[in-house]
């Protein structure tokens, strides 16, 4: 909790305690003094602490009168002190609510090659998990205000606002990002954000979620260049198990969260090597070098061959997706220098 908040609470606490303390005196003293019910004596400590106007409830005496001045006397001060500390305590939340807006969008300004998340429901967190994990950098955009306190909880820079407006996706610096994920729950809201994302940055890599098979093709239209159907995922996953439940565990066991734990990985082909002199998977030696086998090969063109030859030539701007223990693929990142 930030240091002033606290400071201002316990005044609020020391305020409370004050008007507690001056209403027990009160009532005390009108059922002692007056020798009202307490009810009565209830009523008029209260009408006597907010000088509301009200008629005494039977008349008082000279000794009860002193002691209303006296009670009126402590309850302004008093009162007036909880007031001023309250209207201080609600307008110094604001204004350090605002800071930390401000402190926020000032860290968001400085990402660049980034990644924004659209949407912090159930993908979204996983994705944002999942980034966090790889330490990369990245951006929520949450038009949700009750999910800001989850966020804040999370640690999560984020943006609230709606991603379908172009202001609130230039703060989270979508025309400087490298990926954009957009993960809201509907299909309209997301060709309508994959649109705008894509007419803001031409180069991003957009991926959104799609509920509907029929939207697919919509959105791909819009500029997203990869569409992902959740259910249909866990529909295909769940029957995979069944069909080949042995692969299908090893091939979870490959997608272990966390940097420092993982067993495959894409390695661009000019952090291998200079591709001004091209060489082929076998001239790299990979396996006897790092332990690493390369499982994977993607062209300049996107396209992917699976268990590549030995003799196949790499050319610039490719790809090889390698498959090793994390001892190995660490391996790899420190012979390569690869971050």
């Amino acid at each position: 909790m930030n240091p002033l908040i606290r400071f201002f609470r316990t005044k609020i606490y020391t305020a409370v305690l004050l008007l507690g303390i001056v209403m027990v005196i009160g009532v005390t003293g009108y059922r002692m003094i007056s020798h009202y019910s307490w009810v009565d004596a209830f009523y008029m400590t209260v009408i006597t602490m907010t000088t509301v106007g009200f008629g005494e409830v039977v008349p008082l005496d000279d000794t009860s009168k002193i002691f209303t001045i006296f009670l009126i006397l402590g309850s302004v001060v008093i009162v007036g002190y909880a007031l001023s500390i309250i209207t201080e305590y609600i307008l110094s939340k604001n204004d350090i609510e605002e800071l930390k807006h401000k402190k926020m969008q000032k860290q968001i300004d400085s990402f660049s090659n980034h990644i924004v998340i659209c949407g912090y429901g159930r993908n979204g967190k996983q994705a944002a998990r999942k980034l966090r994990a790889y330490n990369k950098q990245f951006v929520v955009i949450e038009k949700n205000k009750e999910m800001e306190e989850r966020l804040q909880l999370d640690e999560v820079p984020y943006v609230i606002g709606n991603a379908n407006e172009d202001e609130v996706l230039v703060m989270a610096g979508v025309d400087r990002a490298d990926c954009f994920i957009s993960a809201l729950p509907n299909d309209a809201d997301n060709l309508f954000v994959v649109l705008s994302a894509r007419q803001l940055n031409k180069k991003v890599n957009i991926i959104s979620r799609a509920s509907n098979e029929s939207s697919y093709d919509k959105l791909k239209f819009a500029g997203a260049n990869n569409v992902i159907l959740p259910d249909k995922i866990g529909g295909d996953h769940m029957a995979s198990l069944v069909v080949v439940p042995g692969l299908m565990e090893f091939v979870d066991n490959l997608s272990i969260v966390g940097k420092s734990n993982i067993n495959i990985e894409e390695v661009a082909v000019e952090k291998l090597y200079n591709t001004n002199q091209p060489k082929t998977i076998k001239d790299l030696d990979l396996r006897k070098k790092t332990g690493c086998t390369v499982i994977g090969y993607k062209n300049e063109n996107g396209e992917y061959t699976v268990n590549p030859e030995a003799d196949l030539s790499l050319a610039p701007h490719s790809k090889i997706i390698v498959l090793g223990r994390p001892e190995q693929i660490k391996a790899l990142n420190s012979e390569y220098n690869i971050e």
